[in-house]
């Protein structure tokens, strides 16, 4: 990591800085955003390489349009975002290059003084056992960058997840046999807690963005739990994508195409699940439900219960309820099946979800 002096300001004049494909990303996805968009921008900023480079990316575009491409109608405002798990003993250092780096900034454009924000938030991750440590981190960074965004005025909060990232997410989704939704991997807009969330990044390969770096010599933060290969995902980064890139190196775009693409057979298989649910009616009637192909069926209930109960069943937990609907013949016929922390159960002609009691 290089220094950051914030005193001297310690950053090259963006504006002198070549065009990137960070760059070019950044203004596509712009183009495709719904207008007007809005007046405050939230910035997830970690310190890494891939937030340091949509940070200035952004911080570029608010410069540029202030003398260059007034049409783009860039927001005018822009809040950087960082969120203190406090469970690594490198958080702290994190959170004062942050603050130091958004000070260099400042100090290399005076105009962002007024323009620009930092903002952090110290929060404690409610770790349940049995639970994904890093599945309720993340929960609680969103639920962070959402507090933070609202406070500020932010309707939007920009993520610097890369091509890389998406490929690992499609790999990860690979490897645990997922279904579409899973292969969809990381969505490039999506909305947490009423805010909207974009990534606009999805198709800038890791390399590119940190060799833009570096030719501007900028200091970024390489978080040490990057490097354990206790996860998975680290284990596809370090050794996975390397064989990837000599035997293929297009992969990913390839694995960016793959997402789109099943993330619009998601939606297609949501808004079916929509429609069929509204025949069958909520909670379902379960001749409606057996009017329907299986496969129908299943796409139904999976809708039904994440939807209305929030619960995600595994596939033998479907497989079985299907099963036991398809024999379900006589009106004594009774269901009770597990899914997710409950049950699904029969209530007449109908079926319903029961927590465990």
């Amino acid at each position: 990591m290089l220094p950051v002096d914030a005193a001297t300001g310690g950053l090259p004049a963006l504006m002198d800085w070549p065009d990137s494909a960070v760059d070019h990303a950044l203004q596509q996805w712009w183009q495709t955003w719904p207008q007007p968009g809005p007046a405050v921008l939230g910035i997830a900023y970690s310190g890494g390489a891939d937030s340091t480079a949509l940070l200035l990316a952004v911080a570029r575009l608010l410069l540029r349009q202030r003398d260059e491409l007034p049409a783009l109608r860039w927001p005018m405002r822009l809040v950087v975002l960082h969120v203190h798990h406090g469970l690594q003993q490198a958080a702290d250092g994190f959170e004062h290059h942050g603050q130091a780096f958004c000070a260099a900034l400042q100090a290399a454009h005076p105009v962002l003084q007024q323009d620009l924000r930092w903002c952090s938030r110290h929060i404690l991750v409610n770790h349940q056992p049995g639970a994904s440590l890093e599945a309720s981190a993340r929960q609680a960074r969103y639920a962070a960058l959402v507090e933070m965004a609202r406070e500020q005025g932010a309707s939007l909060v920009l993520l610097g997840q890369h091509a890389d990232d998406q490929a690992e997410s499609v790999l990860l989704a690979l490897s645990r046999g997922a279904g579409v939704a899973g292969l969809a991997a990381m969505a490039a807009r999506f909305e947490r807690h009423g805010m909207a969330f974009a990534r606009p990044l999805l198709e800038v390969p890791a390399a590119e963005l940190r060799h833009w770096l570096q030719q501007q010599q900028v200091p970024w933060i390489d978080d040490p739990t990057n490097v354990d290969q206790r996860f998975t995902r680290n284990r596809f980064r370090h050794t996975l994508l390397p064989v990837l890139e000599q035997a293929m190196p297009s992969f990913r775009s390839s694995f960016a195409r793959t997402a789109r693409l099943a993330a619009e057979a998601d939606q297609l298989l949501q808004e079916l699940a929509q429609i069929d649910l509204q025949q069958a009616g909520q909670p379902p009637r379960i001749r409606a439900l057996q009017a329907l192909s299986r496969a129908r069926q299943a796409n139904l209930l999976r809708h039904w219960l994440k939807q209305a109960h929030g619960v995600i069943g595994s596939e033998a937990q479907l497989r079985a309820l299907l099963d036991v609907l398809a024999a379900c013949t006589t009106r004594g016929h009774q269901i009770r099946i597990r899914v997710g922390q409950g049950y699904v159960v029969r209530q007449g002609e109908l079926l319903a979800w029961a927590e465990q009691a």
